[in-house]
């Protein structure tokens, strides 16, 4: 059986001479997280609502869960549970009857939205919250709330869209808890059938999450991680493997003045990028010159009378691969 929940192929889609999407492919698999990673305007919001039916592509093929979207929208849609970048829940409705709006609108009867809605709202934490309005939730519960809404008809793909950007950093470990817990939570399966016009979701594999996020430890938590720029994946592979590509090449320094030692670290022929993580550097340098590097950048540094206090390989990070791609 295909396990794909997502097959796109050489998506398109540019508003007059901006090419927001240009030939973007991707294939999820049922219990993946995939991390769309790139800066504003890269083209990850479009590819999205392409995906959900919000678009149509200029060319290319979108096929969700087995419905093709161009051809059976509403089918498609009715497995995609969608939280787009702003909060778009009612704040003069409670927690529950903003819930209850989004079951009732996708076809839940009341026996079936009263329990439910508790279901959800008690996996994401706001159980104890749900007489509460919207408009007296912090930043982090609305967007809570905004998973509890996107899950409340059981989808079986789960698009987000910069869901933690603007939120402090507990509120963004709590709500990564709950993605990683929902790709393999069954209370948010189907328990027959019935549910998915006769083929069991526990068969399937499980919910997909395609999530787009600036911040690299995010897409660190993915299973896969596309970058994006300009409208087309430049690179896609697990975390791991996308770091290995820059295995034994990237030195950590630290000293001061900072700006001399990036200016020195600059002008050596076999470094390529130098770019600030905080109060250090991080030096690229070409294939199988590391240990050349460490052994000249000392003398530089003190032929210009700065102060090193450490340099050293050390294991690339996501955001060394993005900046190297990025350049390309």
């Amino acid at each position: 059986m295909n396990d794909l929940l997502v097959q796109a192929t050489n998506l398109k889609k540019s508003f007059g001479d901006n090419h927001a999407v240009d030939g973007v492919s991707l294939q999820i698999k049922a219990g993946e997280i995939y991390g769309m990673v790139g800066a504003d305007g890269a083209g990850k919001t479009t590819t999205m609502r392409l995906l959900v039916g919000a678009l149509l592509p200029d060319a290319g093929e979108i096929n969700i869960c087995g419905f093709d979207v161009r051809k059976q929208v509403e089918q498609a849609r009715s497995q995609i549970g969608y939280l787009s970048q702003r909060f778009s829940m009612y704040e003069d409705l409670s927690v529950l009857e903003n819930v209850r709006f989004f079951a009732e609108v996708r076809g839940l009867k009341q026996n079936e939205w009263q329990p439910r809605c508790m279901e959800i709202l008690e996996f994401v934490g706001l159980a104890d919250f749900k007489d509460r309005r919207a408009s007296q939730l912090s930043g982090g519960m609305k967007q809570k709330l905004g998973l509890a809404s996107a899950l409340v008809t059981r989808p079986r793909l789960l698009l987000l869209d910069e869901p933690t950007t603007g939120v402090d950093p507990v509120t963004r470990q709590d709500f990564w808890q709950l993605v990683i817990k929902l790709v393999s939570a069954p209370l948010l399966l189907p328990q027959n059938s019935e549910d998915l016009g006769g083929v069991s979701r526990r068969d399937e594999g499980g919910v997909s999450v395609l999530i787009s996020t600036p911040y690299m430890d995010e897409a660190s938590r993915c299973h896969r991680v596309g970058f994006m720029k300009a409208g087309k994946i430049i690179a896609e592979d697990s975390p791991s493997n996308l770091r290995a590509r820059l295995n034994g090449r990237v030195l950590e320094l630290r000293g001061n003045p900072i700006n001399t030692l990036r200016h020195i670290a600059h002008q050596d022929k076999d470094v390529e990028d130098v770019a600030a993580f905080g109060d250090k550097l991080h030096v690229r340098v070409r294939e199988n010159t590391a240990s050349d590097v460490i052994a000249r950048l000392p003398r530089e540094i003190e032929a210009q009378n700065a102060t090193l206090i450490e340099l050293r390989a050390v294991p690339p990070v996501l955001e060394d691969i993005f900046i190297a791609l990025s350049e390309r």
